[in-house]
């Protein structure tokens, strides 16, 4: 039992008699069909972020390309984020540590 604005996402209703919960009522299973939205602000943001590869056919282009690609993975690889994680996780745990109170 739906209201009208979810009929047509129905797919298929069974009910099944033989099923036994210990009641009086009678396991029904459907196949319902569900509809996702984009929000057109969100589209519009995928289409702006296109790539024009044909720029890469310029030495140029791609020198400097390459130069900004280069220099991102060597900021990742010089930053020491294992450390600061293991520095992080030791703090929570020393102050989530319950303080238990001898009587």
């Amino acid at each position: 039992m739906t209201d009208r604005r979810w009929h047509a996402s129905i797919l298929d209703v069974r009910s099944f008699r033989g099923a036994d919960g210990n009641t009086d009522h009678y396991l029904v299973i459907s196949n319902v069909r569900e509809r996702l939205t984009v929000i057109k602000h969100a589209a519009q943001m995928f289409d702006d972020e296109k790539f024009n590869l044909r720029k890469l056919i310029e030495v140029a282009v791609r020198k400097q390309y390459q130069i900004e690609i280069a220099n991102r993975f060597t900021a990742l690889e010089n930053s020491s984020d294992s450390a600061d994680i293991n520095r992080a996780w030791r703090t929570l745990k020393r102050i989530s540590k319950p303080k238990l109170k001898r009587v």
